[in-house]
C-alpha cells in the first residue's frame, strides 16, 4: 500500500469519526456523559474512535463506539441496525480481539433503560481484568 493511500484512510477515518460524534444516538449521548472527563472510575474513554488494520490483506479501519486505551476495552453501543449484521459484528470483535482489543457490546435499550446495569458490568469487566 501507498504511503498516500494510508494518509487518504486517515482522512476518510477523521472524517467519519466526526460526523458520528455529530449525529450521536440518544445511547451514546447518555453513554457519553458517564464516563467523559474521566467520570469513571478515573478512566480515560474516547468516543468514535478508528482502528486500522490489515488482517484480511486489505488496509482498511474500524471504528469504535467508546474505546478505553487503559483497560483495552471497546464499548459497542447496538441499535436496531445491528440486528441484520451480527456475523459482520461478530467478525469485527473476531479482528479486534486479535488485536489485543476486549469488546463489549450492550443495546441501546440497556443504556436508556439501566445504564447503572451496564456501568456495573464494564468496571466489574476492568476489574476482573486487572486481577
Amino acid at each position: 500500500m501507498s504511503l498516500n493511500y494510508k494518509r487518504k484512510l486517515v482522512e476518510i477515518a477523521k472524517t467519519l469519526c466526526r460526523e458520528l460524534r455529530k449525529n450521536s444516538t440518544e445511547a451514546e449521548k447518555i453513554f457519553w456523559e458517564a464516563v467523559r472527563n474521566r467520570k469513571f472510575y478515573g478512566k480515560k474513554f474516547y468516543r468514535q474512535y478508528p482502528f486500522f488494520h490489515d488482517i484480511t490483506g486489505k488496509e482498511t479501519f474500524f471504528i469504535a463506539d467508546f474505546f478505553c486505551f487503559e483497560a483495552k476495552l471497546i464499548i459497542e453501543l447496538d441499535g436496531r441496525y445491528h440486528q441484520y449484521r451480527l456475523q459482520k459484528d461478530e467478525e469485527r470483535t473476531r479482528i479486534l480481539n486479535y488485536l489485543g482489543l476486549r469488546v463489549l457490546r450492550f443495546s441501546n435499550d440497556e443504556i436508556l433503560n439501566g445504564l447503572d446495569g451496564v456501568l456495573k458490568k464494564i468496571h466489574k469487566n476492568i476489574r476482573d481484568e486487572g486481577d
